[in-house]
């Protein structure tokens, strides 16, 4: 535990978070080697670990040697390397990885928008329209469909991780069709479908996106005969007729689109229609470092924002939506249950 008499002093503290970067790259380089997934349960020496990551093993052990520093693996005195519960999370087949939102968020266009913080901050809007010429997803999905795939990957692992957590959560006794907005892949979805036998589901995102569905949606699947998939941007339109939607860690974008969708999903839903909007807050949760850096980012990729409770209840507010009950999901997200007034 760090105290006072142990913690580095302010100015080594400053070097160290100015050279964030190099840490960053770090836990990206292991990530993309393989170095986690190739490193079992016992010890190895770096030669071996580097044969198996097809790397050299004098730059792979200062790799290493760095991120020990940080509680990413873990050197013994024979100079053979092991797991850290941290290390163990950068596996892709770990319950509770981290690979791809790892990745996600050291993509390479990060890099050429960090340095335009600033500007971001002076003017209040993205900086990717001035680097790449269009909008972010526009990016993404037409010029970097690596990256493209990186983020679905890593909403896909962020999305199975809470998706047990919210339907444990929702009571949606009662109700018939649950539509999942931008939902993803759809294990939102998939495990309140699981919940309740009687329910029928929609799920609709974006046609690279729901084209990967959860096998359990699919044709064929297990859950197929009570559930459609619409390929669509719910900013343009929410062809989904339901009487609950769910819509979950999707209305952090500029103001523009957030007030595009609720207005979609109003008029789409109608009066009487429940509305239950999960987010994780910048202004209640444990991991406020993680929070506030991820709330930065979405300034300099689309203009948006993590929302604190005022802000989100102003928002639904703005929108028609009356909000009936706001409570913790878990230590990380909040649902508000609205409906659309009569």
């Amino acid at each position: 535990m760090t105290t006072a008499q142990t913690a580095p002093p302010p100015a080594m503290r400053l070097r160290e978070l100015v050279f964030g970067a190099a840490c960053a790259a770090a836990i990206r380089a292991a990530a993309r080697l393989g170095v986690a997934d190739a490193l079992g349960d016992d010890p190895m020496p770096v030669t071996d670990l580097a044969a198996a990551v097809k790397a050299e093993p004098k730059p792979l052990r200062r790799l290493l040697r760095a991120l020990t520093c940080y509680g990413v693996f873990a050197e013994r005195p024979d100079g053979t390397f092991v797991h850290t519960d941290m290390s163990r999370q950068l596996r892709e087949d770990a319950p509770d990885s981290l690979h791809f939102i790892a990745l996600w968020c050291t993509e390479p266009w990060t890099w050429d928008a960090w340095p335009m913080l600033d500007e971001a901050v002076r003017s209040g809007r993205n900086v990717v329209e001035d680097l790449y010429g269009k909008e972010f997803f526009d990016y993404l999905n037409n010029d970097a469909p690596e990256s493209a795939d990186v983020f679905n990957r890593a909403m896909t692992t962020s999305s199975a991780q809470s998706a047990r957590d919210v339907a444990q959560f929702l009571d949606l006794s009662g109700s018939s069709t649950v539509a999942d907005i931008g939902g993803g892949q759809g294990h939102v979805v998939a495990s309140l479908l699981e919940k309740y036998p009687s329910l029928t589901g929609i799920l609709l995102d974006l046609p690279r996106v729901v084209e990967n569905a959860d096998p359990r949606l699919r044709p064929g699947g297990a859950l197929a005969d009570r559930m459609r998939i619409v390929p669509g941007d719910c900013r343009t339109a929410v062809p989904a007729r339901a009487d609950v939607y769910i819509i979950k860690n999707i209305l952090e974008w500029d103001e523009d689109s957030t007030r595009r969708t609720l207005r979609n999903v109003i008029e789409a839903g109608g009066p009487g229609a429940r509305v239950i909007v999960i987010e994780n807050l910048v202004d209640d949760t444990p991991s406020m470092r993680f929070s506030t850096a991820m709330d930065l980012l979405l300034l300099l990729n689309v203009g948006g924002a993590k929302h604190t409770t005022e802000s989100m209840v102003a928002r639904l507010t703005d929108a028609g939506l009356v909000i009936g009950d706001i409570r913790p999901v878990n230590p990380y997200l909040h649902a508000f249950d609205c409906t659309v007034p009569g």
